[in-house]
């Protein structure tokens, strides 16, 4: 078990620690275990890259350990409605209907290999930024309606930003979702004209 992959499994380790601190009022460390869980992702790549310590274990454990840690911080804000519905369901949506393409992929027999795509690397940053903003405004004091309902001008602010970000992961993930869509479709056509 190499380094990054021990820090990889302490990123997965963390996502029930977060959800039970948002459930459980406790913001403020919440917002520092998802920074530090923010850290440690560029903290094990870069020790994979730098020391050539990277594992075909690694390349499949550091996207699982990404996606369980912003699904569910999703999930969760959106339970406390501090995150619009729309958009947590967007994002579920968007990573079951990826998880089930891959698994249809394997049921028929068919490898599928694909790459990351530049807009879901941007999707990702989006959806990362905005899981900070709602976590570190509910850290420091303010609350779920003051996030999604502008009230005071301090507030208005905060408002403003998380719907701009909200406007913006649905929107890459949207496209993010038909381009893997899009890849699967012709990987499957492609695989049936040549089997043929």
């Amino acid at each position: 078990m190499t380094i990054p992959n021990i820090i990889t499994l302490g990123r997965i380790i963390c996502v029930p620690i977060i959800i039970w601190l948002i459930l459980s009022g406790a913001y403020l460390a919440a917002f520092g275990i998802f920074v530090f869980a923010g850290v440690s992702d560029a903290l094990d790549g870069w020790i994979a890259k730098n020391f050539n310590a990277a594992t075909q274990l690694g390349a499949y454990l550091d996207p699982i350990a990404d996606k369980a840690l912003l699904v569910s911080i999703y999930v969760t804000l959106g339970l406390q409605e501090a995150l619009a519905s729309w958009l947590v369901i967007l994002v579920v949506s968007r990573d079951v209907l990826i998880i089930g393409a891959v698994l249809l992929s394997i049921l028929i027999g068919q490898r599928l290999v694909v790459a990351p795509l530049m807009i879901s690397k941007v999707n990702t940053t989006f959806q990362i930024v905005l899981a900070a903003c709602v976590l570190g405004a509910l850290a420091f004091g303010f609350t779920a309606a003051d996030i999604l309902i502008d009230s005071e001008w301090a507030t208005v602010l905060i408002a403003d930003v998380v719907f701009g970000l909200s406007v913006l992961v649905g929107v890459t993930t949207v496209w993010s979702g038909g381009s893997y869509l899009r890849v699967w479709t012709q990987s499957v056509s492609a695989s049936d004209i040549g089997g043929r």
